[in-house]
């Protein structure tokens, strides 16, 4: 409130990470719609806004639990008492097991893991209680980052979880090829990334071990695997807020977050200056573009300046205007940030705390 009244999007302080509340909120429930009545379920990805406001709105609107890719992250969730948590990354140090042991002692918090090392020290840490660590086992599905090889290296690794006394919960997976564009290209790879997954869990099946969990998946190929029996939840995280980067990917999703900034130098009738440079607005991935006025075009991005082409004279801003940019990949841009402004009709309705 500024003297009694609604908060404008005009008064913010720039540069401010903004969200369009809308778009959001159509972009929760059109997923929220997909999953429902479904055997398989949904456990959106915290890292891709990183605000608990949030995750609990996705868990009210039916999610089966949260995903997030650090402990820090995972130990908020569980203060908040936010469902069922899985760490969908690997974990390894005597300081960040230790903590991992002394957060599964209040919660059955989920984590990967694709090596025997990890296996070995956990259950060394936990000690009598290693019964109380969940572990899915974490595949490596053509992505080339984490993950043990399917089949027998996945297997072994199951058994040795066993023989610690820790519990198998299950199997994850990241198809690589979710960044294709729809169409029946897309729908071969995915199905073909996943079937060394399947193939996998009827392996451990066979040798008499419950694969409980199978989570895997993505925003940009939930409705292709979500279809296959086998899959029991879908890790989707970038369709909430959705990015300019991402947006080509999953059409079904609007884009929602924007970075709000002041004209602050117009040298010239070619050229406009604003104050939200890269240390406001991840470049990592590409130019961001400019929302809402046409005839403008980002050329460059500096640390605290990004310079705009003007295409269009009838587009021209003046000194002191503000203006927005989509955020082109949120992930690094939300890491820029301490909090976001939920905006509706140019007013401000809340104020999202990040978390870091």
């Amino acid at each position: 409130m500024i003297d009694g009244r609604q908060m404008k999007t005009n008064d913010l302080r720039t540069p401010a990470l903004l969200l369009d509340l809308d778009s959001m909120e159509s972009n929760l429930w059109r997923m929220a719609n997909y999953f429902r009545n479904r055997l398989v379920g949904l456990r959106p990805h915290f890292k891709n806004h990183q605000v608990l406001s949030l995750a609990a709105k996705q868990l009210q609107a039916g999610a089966v639990g949260v995903t997030c890719a650090r402990l820090e992250h995972a130990e908020s969730l569980v203060e908040q008492g936010l469902g069922s948590i899985l760490i969908a990354n690997e974990i390894a140090g005597e300081s960040m097991i230790e903590r991992f042991v002394d957060l599964s002692r209040r919660a059955p918090v989920l984590v990967a893991v694709d090596n025997a090392c990890t296996v070995v020290d956990m259950a060394k840490q936990a000690g009598n209680r290693a019964h109380e660590l969940n572990v899915v086992v974490d595949l490596d599905l053509r992505l080339r980052r984490c993950g043990v090889e399917p089949g027998a290296a996945a297997l072994s690794l199951a058994k040795l979880v066993l023989e610690k006394g820790l519990k198998f919960r299950g199997l994850m997976g990241y198809p690589g090829s979710f960044r294709l564009a729809p169409g029946a290209e897309k729908e071969r790879a995915v199905r073909s990334d996943l079937r060394p997954l399947i193939e996998t869990k009827a392996l451990i099946e066979r040798a008499g071990i419950p694969v409980e969990i199978v989570t895997c998946g993505g925003t940009g190929d939930y409705s292709i695997t979500a279809t296959f029996p086998e899959v029991t939840e879908i890790q989707a995280g970038s369709y909430l807020l959705m990015d300019t980067e991402y947006a080509p990917f999953a059409p079904d999703f609007k884009p929602a977050l924007s970075v709000l900034g002041t004209v602050i130098s117009k040298p010239s009738g070619q050229r406009l200056v604003a104050n939200t440079g890269a240390k406001a607005l991840s470049c990592e991935k590409g130019l961001p573009k400019v929302k809402g006025i046409p005839g403008l075009r980002v050329e460059a991005m500096h640390a605290e300046h990004v310079l705009i082409e003007i295409v269009d004279p009838a587009a021209a801003l003046e000194i002191g205007d503000v203006i927005e940019l989509w955020v082109h990949y949120l992930d690094s841009t939300i890491q820029l940030h301490d909090r976001m402004y939920g905006v509706r009709n140019g007013e401000v309705e809340e104020t999202l705390q990040i978390e870091h």
